[in-house]
């Protein structure tokens, strides 16, 4: 098994001390790991020190009591863009209509003063990212991959009127249909037909999640959850 994402988790860790040196007020980075392939679809950034000054910014934020955001956390407020200049990041365009001010970047002198910092913690993505590849080359592709469902592991049950049943991904059923030998057997002719079930995998599949800053944790809920502002 892979070493790489414990090292990047500690490069991660080791970025954020950095980031204490000037910001002291800044919380500890309980789960470093949590940050390696998460999506952040309201930050805007792929995992960098960028992101990472980003996400410094709701620390920040949450330990001064400062509300940055607002519609459940997508709405990047300009008191997040305050914070976020402190900590030397500029946005330079007006702000975004569903996110605000969260695409910051980073300015020339936070380049400079963070520049082995930098340096550092993209040797280590770099790791974890040729690592990641190897494993997924490596890893069993399975049916639903094979088949090129859409699914994320949905199957829809096909249930003939002999009691036999099947499951499959819902493009094989879609193919052709299926045909039971054992209602063949007996009728002479072939019988089968799909009752489409979707599995509970279907249902948390599609239930998508929005991450939540609390200072030094990252937490989850969905987004239909009763903590929506």
């Amino acid at each position: 098994m892979s070493t790489t994402p414990p090292v990047l988790a500690a490069e991660l860790a080791q970025a954020w001390a950095d980031i204490q040196r000037y910001h002291p007020e800044l919380p500890d980075l309980a789960a470093p790991e949590s940050l390696i392939g998460e999506s952040s679809s309201a930050c805007g950034h792929e995992l960098s020190f960028e992101r990472l000054l980003h996400e410094a910014v709701h620390g920040i934020a949450a330990a001064r009591g400062v509300r940055d955001t607002s519609r459940a956390g997508r709405y990047h407020n300009r008191r997040f863009l305050a914070i976020a200049e402190e900590l030397g990041l500029d946005h330079p365009e007006e702000p975004h209509p569903s996110s605000g001010f969260s695409l910051v970047t980073l300015n020339p002198e936070a380049k400079r003063r963070y520049r082995p910092t930098i340096e550092r913690l993209q040797r280590a993505l770099k790791a974890h990212t040729a690592a990641t590849a190897a494993d997924t080359a490596r890893s069993f592709r399975g049916p639903a991959a094979r088949h090129g469902s859409s699914g994320g592991g949905v199957r829809v049950k096909a249930v003939c009127d002999c009691g036999r049943n099947v499951r499959v991904v819902p493009s094989v059923l879609a193919q052709a249909p299926i045909v039971c030998g054992g209602a063949a057997s007996r009728s002479g002719s072939p019988r089968w037909w799909a009752r489409r079930q979707a599995e509970e995998t279907a249902a948390r599949g599609s239930r998508t999640q929005r991450h939540v800053w609390a200072p030094g944790v990252r937490r989850r809920r969905p987004a239909s959850g009763a903590g929506r502002r």
